[in-house]
């Protein structure tokens, strides 16, 4: 007998308490599950996020597993590309962007992508009576991770130093393999949640229990307790694990 592999996954967006408008987007499909969000004080950032959510959806099939990351890689270079296309087809729309985080599953393997500072996080336990431990498992593209020893160079601005534009250069995206085991809980998340609450806050939230439904409620309140001033989205992804031929 061998194990089969499920996803149980839910998501939700809130424009949060100090933003007008919600410029994250979200895409919870069969085999893909993207947050978006589009940069703060650039121009259209909600256009910006919507566009590369649309682009990639696209890329929502099942593929050979070997085939993951190649195909995750030319998904977010088509997200890019539809920016560069409504850009040409609307001017006033130049400087606009987004960061982006996804992920793309075929069987036991899943494969990451992220482009700026919107996260990927995974709950994972050696046992099945251990609670586990949260990890990061994205890395945020700012200069901050740049520069050697940041946190002693004086006034180091937190920009972002990779994003989606729809420029070609320098927008590829760090892409990572990951094998399945039953019972993890992948998070995907805008800053809106990693900015404003503590991991130690996320990965209690994370190993309550619960459904990915719940776990997500729960997320977005945590942000709205800790002021919740920029937009929030977040996707919670269960591995269920059963017996089969």
């Amino acid at each position: 007998m061998s194990v089969t592999l499920s996803l149980q996954a839910a998501g939700g967006s809130d424009v949060g308490l100090v933003r007008r408008r919600n410029e994250d987007a979200i895409y919870l499909g069969q085999n893909l599950f993207a947050v978006a969000d589009g940069l703060g004080g650039h121009i259209a950032g909600d256009v910006a996020s919507t566009t590369a959510i649309n682009a990639l959806s696209r890329h929502d099939r099942l593929v050979d597993p070997a085939a993951l990351a190649t195909t995750l890689g030319r998904a977010v270079r088509a997200a890019n590309d539809a920016l560069s296309q409504r850009i040409k087809a609307e001017p006033g729309l130049a400087g606009m962007g987004t960061t982006l985080v996804a992920m793309l599953r075929s069987g036991e393997t899943a494969v990451l992508a992220n482009v700026g500072d919107s996260r990927a996080y995974l709950l994972r336990s050696s046992s099945a009576r251990e609670i586990g431990r949260t990890s990061q498992i994205t890395e945020d593209h700012t200069y901050q991770h740049l520069v050697a020893d940041a946190g002693m160079v004086p006034n180091l601005p937190e920009r972002l130093s990779r994003f989606i534009d729809g420029r070609p250069d320098g927008r590829s995206p760090d892409i990572t393999t990951w094998h399945l085991s039953p019972g993890d809980r992948f998070l995907l998340c805008s800053d809106g949640l990693s900015t404003y609450v503590g991991h130690h806050l996320i990965h209690a939230a994370l190993s309550a229990g619960g459904t990915p439904n719940q776990a997500v409620g729960h997320l977005i309140n945590l942000a709205m307790s800790h002021g919740a001033p920029d937009n929030v989205t977040v996707i919670v992804l269960d591995v269920h694990g059963g017996e089969g031929a």
